[in-house]
């Protein structure tokens, strides 16, 4: 695996939330195929610079420096085969993309979009919460927005 410093800032990036906080056991496991997944990844037999993580037990965090070797679709196919597979392995679902997960101190939460809009009508969620915006696109993106403000981020739309 590529140490994370290594990584172009414009290397592309996949975030996978979890709709709940993963076992520390679960975790332990996800983390070690995690470092087996990046190493031996792929595309049309060309190793990828890659990097991953699981973050804060929640998410998977992949990222692709392009600059060496694209994410091809059989590559990127991959991936998501693997994140099915974790997804099985820690009985979670990384795939339902309105659940949205914010922070509550040090604590990360989560809830479906209804539950995210009755949380913010009832001031328990403020434009200040902040919430994971998993749909960034690059490492300068991950490091400067993946974190944000509630009224900074796409899910204002959904409050």
């Amino acid at each position: 695996m590529t140490d994370y410093s290594m990584m172009h800032p414009s290397s592309r990036v996949w975030v996978y939330q979890s709709d709940h906080e993963i076992s520390d056991e679960n975790a332990e496991l996800l983390k070690s195929e995690i470092l087996n997944f990046v190493t031996q990844w792929t595309a049309h037999n060309k190793a990828l610079k890659a990097w991953g993580q699981l973050i804060e037990n929640r998410f998977i965090v992949l990222m692709v420096d392009e600059s060496q070797a694209g994410a091809s679709g059989c590559s990127i196919d991959k991936s998501v085969a693997f994140v099915k597979y974790c997804e099985e392995k820690a009985a979670v679902n990384f795939f339902d993309r309105f659940n949205f997960a914010y922070r509550v101190g040090d604590k990360i939460e989560s809830a479906d979009r209804t539950e995210f809009e009755l949380l913010f009508k009832n001031g328990e969620l403020t434009d200040e919460t902040i919430v994971f915006n998993n749909l960034v696109n690059s490492k300068t993106e991950f490091e400067e927005k993946w974190q944000i403000a509630l009224g900074e981020s796409w899910h204002r739309n959904f409050v």
